[in-house]
């Protein structure tokens, strides 16, 4: 009984810490809604939507946010579930090593390698165009997916790749055809979080996209502070635009959160 009585104490104490952190985090966002309604009320969002601000788009933003965020989920996708298939199903030389040098790149921050990134692009003629921050987050996600994807592969059953060279399957037939379709809890759950990750990504945008035109929701934010003054309209228009760019995320967070906790196990098979 004393058990029950501490547990639920300790239940109690977690809950209250969790209320609190919770508050401390939606307070911002509840002071920029407030802010945006005080002065013009409802007309501060039907003006961001209505008119450009300064040449900038906020539909263009959003679009250039989708588009990017579909375009490098899908890379992430594709290459990191056949190398992560590779690493756990085939065999070949130096397997291992390479394996752990991929992983190796987990260790780099990304700001290291902004200035080869910035190079490549340069000369492949992919800068400010949005392929460039396409492939810049699917290169620096790509690690960490093949890690997920192949403690995933690992936990299925290997009587699966002896069943399918029994039947004459080529190892990519069995790919295809048996590990992808039993690996998409996994995708779902990594492609959510990669296009969280793409919405809320500021640095390669920022780096890589020049063009007003090309700017994405994230960098919009910064180049939107310098558009407005300190008057009241001007700084509801400005909590106002803070709030709409600030919605994919918790829009995409709200439908996703279930593949994001349920993904997390994804890889436990049942006997």
């Amino acid at each position: 009984m004393n058990f029950a009585l501490a547990n639920r104490k300790q239940k109690r104490i977690i809950s209250v810490f969790l209320y609190a952190f919770a508050l401390v985090w939606l307070f911002p966002f509840y002071t920029a809604i407030r802010n945006s309604l005080k002065v013009n009320g409802f007309r501060n969002y039907v003006d961001l939507f209505t008119s450009d601000l300064n040449g900038i788009s906020l539909m263009g933003t959003f679009r250039n946010s989708a588009l990017i965020a579909i375009g490098s989920t899908f890379l992430l996708l594709s290459i990191g579930a056949l190398a992560a298939f590779a690493f756990s199903k085939l065999r070949f030389f130096a397997k291992e090593a390479i394996y752990v040098s991929v992983l190796l790149c987990l260790a780099v921050p990304g700001v290291v390698i902004l200035i080869p990134f910035y190079y490549i692009l340069k000369n492949l003629d992919l800068y400010n165009t949005l392929w460039a921050v396409i492939f810049s987050e699917a290169v620096l996600t790509l690690p960490f997916a093949v890690l997920m994807l192949r403690n995933y592969y690992d936990n299925l059953p290997p009587e699966l790749m002896e069943s399918a060279s029994i039947d004459g399957a080529s190892k990519l037939q069995a790919f295809i055809h048996i590990y992808l379709p039993l690996s998409i809890p996994a995708l779902i759950n990594l492609g959510v979080l990669s296009i969280m990750w793409s919405f809320q990504d500021f640095l390669l945008p920022l780096m890589f996209l020049t063009d007003k035109s090309m700017l994405t929701a994230t960098v919009a934010v910064n180049t939107l502070k310098g558009l407005f003054g300190f008057s009241p309209a001007d700084l509801g228009k400005f909590n106002a635009a803070l709030v709409v760019l600030g919605m994919p995320g918790v829009v995409i967070f709200t439908f996703a959160r279930k593949f994001i906790t349920s993904g997390i196990t994804s890889g436990a098979v049942k006997d």
